[in-house]
């Protein structure tokens, strides 16, 4: 009786671990977008390569100290030049996204963001089938309309459409799948493969590399402006440090959430987020919503969610 009693504890502790886990990863996601609205767009802080600059800073240093110091994984050596070329390569994508997103949010609320971004299983086929000439099952084909028509009504009834935004946001999610296509090729083979969090040791001291003198170049005198800026309000420096912390732990949350369960998991657990993080947002920014935007919003996630069983049946 006691060996069963320590079983059913044992399988409860882990549900309770996972679901910590799961928590963690939904409250760093939606805590680090809502936080660079606010920065970008309320708050006023306009200098959205800076602050990406700032996120991967954190996740350069804070990578090396959950490898090297608190040995979370085995430290993984880049093995070559080639490698290291190909890992820069996803770096200048992942830059991109991460950038474009960030544009995006001085000018579009939260909730059409994540109706933009629930489109990446559209732009991830499209770019499987130009580079590697991978093609899907009609069906899972068919399961994308939905997506990209959702999206479309969504645009239609958005109250806070701008062109320039919507253009942006489109750029990062379409990035955002180019990068998971092209970290699908470059990194396959058995003596190149890095775990995501090794990987992002290495891409995230070149991803600050190639955004130093973009910020320096294209935000005239950031640095200067957010110094003088604390000594107005300390705070500013308080919220960037949480911040760029919290980028973090995105990513670090989203490696142990796969880890303890699947990847098919986080990929269902996100379409869940997209929908909580457009509750949430429109609760604290209070942003006008419309409801044919909505409803274009819940055509988009139906039609990933049709898209995810599809890719499953299909495996």
């Amino acid at each position: 009786m006691s060996a069963i009693s320590s079983k059913a504890s044992s399988i409860s502790r882990s549900r309770l671990f996972t679901a910590g886990l799961v928590s963690s990863w939904y409250a760093s996601n939606i805590g680090v977008l809502l936080l660079n609205k606010y920065l970008l767009s309320n708050y006023g802080f306009r200098y959205p390569i800076f602050l990406t600059m700032s996120h991967m800073t954190a996740c350069s240093l804070l990578s090396y100290v959950a490898i090297a110091w608190m040995k979370m994984v085995p430290m993984q050596a880049i093995r070559s030049r080639p490698q290291f070329l190909k890992i820069s390569a996803l770096s200048l994508v992942f830059c991109t996204s991460v950038v474009c997103g960030n544009v995006s949010l001085r000018y579009l609320p939260v909730s059409f963001t994540q109706a933009i971004g629930a489109t990446t299983p559209f732009f991830t086929a499209v770019f499987a089938y130009l580079i590697t000439f991978k093609r899907e099952a009609w069906l899972t084909y068919f399961t994308l309309l939905p997506v990209v028509t959702g999206v479309v009504i969504a645009s239609g009834g958005e109250p806070s459409f701008h062109l320039f935004g919507f253009l942006m946001c489109v750029g990062a999610t379409a990035a955002r799948a180019l990068k998971s296509v092209l970290q699908g090729i470059l990194l396959s083979s058995e003596g190149e493969k890095l775990n995501s969090m090794n990987l992002l040791l290495y891409m995230a001291p070149i991803a600050v590399l190639v955004l130093l003198p973009a910020t320096l170049l294209m935000e005239d005198n950031v640095v200067g402006i957010t110094i003088a800026l604390a000594r107005k309000d300390v705070k500013i420096v308080w919220y960037l440090i949480f911040n760029s912390t919290l980028a973090y732990f995105v990513n670090l949350t989203n490696f142990l959430v796969t880890k303890h369960t699947s990847a098919l998991t986080l990929q269902v657990l996100g379409n869940a987020k997209g929908a909580v993080c457009v509750v949430v947002s429109i609760s604290i920014f209070r942003n006008p919503v419309s409801v044919v935007g909505m409803l274009g919003y819940t055509l988009t996630v139906f039609g990933v969610v049709l898209y995810s069983e599809s890719k499953k049946r299909t495996k």
